[in-house]
């Protein structure tokens, strides 16, 4: 069967009788398999997105932001043992009540919410015990609120603690959003980890740029894994997503008057755009395309600066892109699944599945 016909069937109760009457599988198969077409569906549809939803959200973002971004000077003069106490009886409290949400009324997006926000709470406590045993690797970074705003290497067990919080709750809690803040935290700890690293040098751009670039390439590389064992629901979204932003950030941060180096900045690019089209993630299009549009304005503004003929020959290049698009748009499944045909079988196999149609 084609995939587009694949992708189109659908089935009813109604179906699954009929097939019964007409003696295709029996009664008790057609109960088994509706309960398990009926099972999938709640667990790996695409959840929507409405006026009840976006209050769900936005009210776990604002405690998150409260406990976090938004904390005053205040705050931190509670002292430790009252940081940690609110920690705890905070994070304890949200984690009950979206267990409650979650397995006892089956309420799975209110409830992971609050699991959230009860993640929240792991870098305030962390930051709690760090400040009362005086286990800061670089002196004292200031207060709680400064987790969020600067660069300090003493703030990578708050990252390490929240990533293995966060981890703990995948276990129990299968939610794709609580993936979320894994990667804020490999993202913080991207630049956190550069004072450990460089140690005084990692002030230079430079360093910094190269630990980014070093980092985001693994994060997106652990998404991709997560990718190709995923089934149904989308948990490396928030992996792509700021492992793109880590590998492209430090990449564009590095600076070199090397053509040689810039050419190779626009062929990575270029790279991000395939990259994009092969694992389904439009993220990296969106970076790649950046990527490249900050190439051509060097060339423009440096390199062909006096040139009569450069912007007719891109010109020539965009109404060239437009056409393929136009093209792909019009045969794109059939380019594709041509394509897939001529895949050398290791890459095959690094294909995510969604990627490839079969879902």
């Amino acid at each position: 069967m084609s995939t587009e016909r694949r992708a189109a069937l659908s089935l009813s109760r109604k179906d699954l009788d009929a097939a019964a009457s007409a003696g295709v599988i029996d009664e008790a198969a057609a109960d088994a398999l509706w309960n398990f077409l009926a099972t999938r569906h709640r667990l790996y549809a695409a959840p929507r997105f409405d006026f009840v939803h976006l209050l769900w959200y936005a009210g776990a973002l604002v405690v998150i932001g409260a406990m976090g971004l938004f904390s005053t000077e205040a705050w931190s003069r509670l002292g430790d043992g009252a940081l940690l106490a609110t920690a705890l009886v905070y994070g304890a409290a949200f984690a009950a009540a979206g267990a409650y949400l979650w397995h006892r009324r089956g309420l799975r997006v209110p409830g992971g919410l609050l699991v959230l926000c009860a993640l929240a709470m792991a870098p305030l406590a962390a930051f709690a015990l760090q400040s009362a045993f005086g286990w800061w690797t670089d002196g004292e970074p200031g207060p709680y609120r400064n987790f969020f705003r600067w660069v300090k290497a003493s703030w990578v067990p708050m990252d390490v603690a929240t990533i293995v919080a966060a981890l703990l709750a995948l276990r129990y809690f299968r939610f794709p959003f609580l993936v979320m803040p894994i990667a804020v935290a490999l993202w913080f700890l991207s630049m956190d980890l550069a004072p450990w690293i460089l140690g005084e040098d990692w002030k230079e751009w430079t360093g910094r740029a190269w630990v980014s670039l070093w980092f985001g390439l693994a994060v997106m590389a652990l998404a991709w894994g997560v990718d190709l064992r995923s089934q149904g629901e989308d948990y490396a979204f928030w992996l792509h997503l700021f492992g793109g932003i880590a590998f492209w950030g430090g990449m564009t941060a590095m600076e070199s008057r090397s053509e040689l180096w810039k050419a190779v900045y626009c062929a990575v690019s270029v790279a991000l755009l395939f990259l994009s089209v092969f694992l389904a993630r439009r993220v990296y299009a969106v970076l790649g395309g950046l990527g490249v549009a900050a190439y051509l304005g060097h060339l423009s503004y440096e390199i062909f600066e006096d040139s009569l003929l450069f912007p007719f020959a891109l010109s020539l290049i965009g109404i060239g892109l437009i056409a393929a698009g136009l093209v792909y748009y019009r045969r794109g499944r059939a380019i594709e699944a041509w394509l897939e045909k001529r895949f050398p079988p290791f890459l095959s196999a690094l294909r995510p599945a969604a990627a490839g149609g079969a879902q």
